[in-house]
């Protein structure tokens, strides 16, 4: 149990980055521009981030009820930032909630998951999510440096 305790903050950690990312930006529409050769803006980075926790932290584990658009998350735009805060701090809350519900059982449990290939435990995903979020926080931030140079 230890290990979901550590990720709780991680993930708690991380969303709060992610929050003050998007805060960051002194332009609202930069974020959803992408500079040229690279797909994705960071206003879709946050929808997909919270998709995806929303989808296998709080739907798969926390079981909160929850229908994901994947699509959205990358063909949206202009999202108001204070949309975008609001959904993160969510996601935040759904998140803890999520794993504080967890005991080693379920962190054993094997599931399939088509997405990243084969069979794997609720840790191993868990784990995957945290660095799959921390990765895509990076590709916020070189955006917004990218898009907004001091």
């Amino acid at each position: 149990m230890a290990i979901v305790s550590e990720l709780a903050k991680i993930f708690a950690a991380d969303l709060e980055r992610l929050k003050q990312e998007i805060e960051a930006f002194k332009l609202e529409e930069n974020l959803w521009k992408s500079p040229p050769g690279l797909p994705n803006s960071a206003g879709n980075l946050c929808l997909h981030l919270v998709g995806n926790l929303n989808t296998f932290i709080g739907r798969d584990i926390g079981k909160f009820n929850y229908v994901r658009n994947r699509e959205a998350e990358f063909s949206l735009n202009g999202v108001p930032r204070q949309k975008l805060l609001e959904q993160i701090e969510d996601v935040k809350r759904i998140v803890s909630a999520s794993l504080s519900g967890i005991d080693d059982d379920r962190l054993q449990e094997v599931r399939i998951e088509h997405r990243l290939g084969n069979e794997m435990t609720n840790t191993y995903l868990l784990v995957h999510f945290a660095t799959h979020l921390a990765y895509h926080l990076g590709q916020i931030n070189y955006l917004r440096r990218m898009l907004e140079p001091s």
